[in-house]
């Protein structure tokens, strides 16, 4: 955490092992709790799986472009994106705010600009509801309030982050083992019949507007959420 202040992690996305290492030490330095993606092959998942509470993005990277990046993080409910790159074409900076980059720096930048951008946009996010999207579904995290069309539901703790899971993963399937992590640290020690009890209650609740149904069993390996039909 940083500095005491509930912040979740953030998530340097850079291929320049040297700079990656430098932009680490600064945050570091500063109290932040940083997490450096090191590997390109499946980064949306590994940024979603880092908890980001902000995303450090480089444009020019392996596989998947930042923009790329950006915009799937983006559609899945993930900031603040503060993009740092090399590139400093306006029209890449246009481009990269387009697709909800919420800041955009050019470098080499000074660290201190850097740890002001950082502090500005966690400023502004603590102030703003943290909504998820996913096909008619809505999720506040911040007071567990789940939309669903005209319709809204509160949740349970445990209901939110179950929902959360299946809204950032979807339409994939999110596996038990994430499950038993997000709501209990570990699978170790935990019956499965405990997850089954929450899925239960949390299908029990979706029942009250009659969407229970967008959440599919997948045997022996987890749950997902499906398209269905408006409530």
């Amino acid at each position: 955490m940083s500095r005491g202040d509930g912040m979740a992690n953030i998530v340097i996305v850079e291929d320049d092992i040297f700079l990656r290492e430098e932009l680490q030490n600064i945050l570091q330095k500063e109290g932040y709790f940083v997490v450096s993606i090191s590997s390109f092959n499946t980064p949306v998942e590994d940024i979603i799986a880092a908890k980001p509470g902000l995303v450090l993005l480089d444009l020019n990277l392996p596989n998947l472009s930042g923009f790329q990046i950006c915009r799937t993080l983006k559609m899945k409910g993930i900031g603040p994106i503060l993009i740092l790159t090399a590139r400093n074409q306006i029209r890449d900076e246009l481009h990269a705010l387009e697709l909800g980059a919420d800041d955009f720096l050019t470098k080499p930048c000074h660290p201190k600009r850097l740890i002001a951008r950082v502090q500005k946009l966690q400023q502004l996010y603590a102030k703003m509801p943290m909504l998820l999207n996913w096909g008619k579904f809505q999720l506040d995290v911040k007071t567990n309030e789940l939309y669903i069309g005209h319709n809204s539901l509160s949740l349970s703790e445990n209901e939110s982050t179950i929902m959360k899971l299946l809204i950032q993963y979807a339409p994939a399937v999110v596996e038990k083992e994430q499950l038993f992590h997000e709501l209990w640290g570990s699978s170790e020690f935990v019956d499965e019949n405990i997850l089954q009890v929450n899925m239960t209650r949390l299908r029990k609740t979706l029942d009250k507007v009659g969407v229970s149904s967008q959440i599919k069993t997948v045997r022996g390996v987890g749950y997902q959420l499906i398209e269905g039909e408006s409530p």
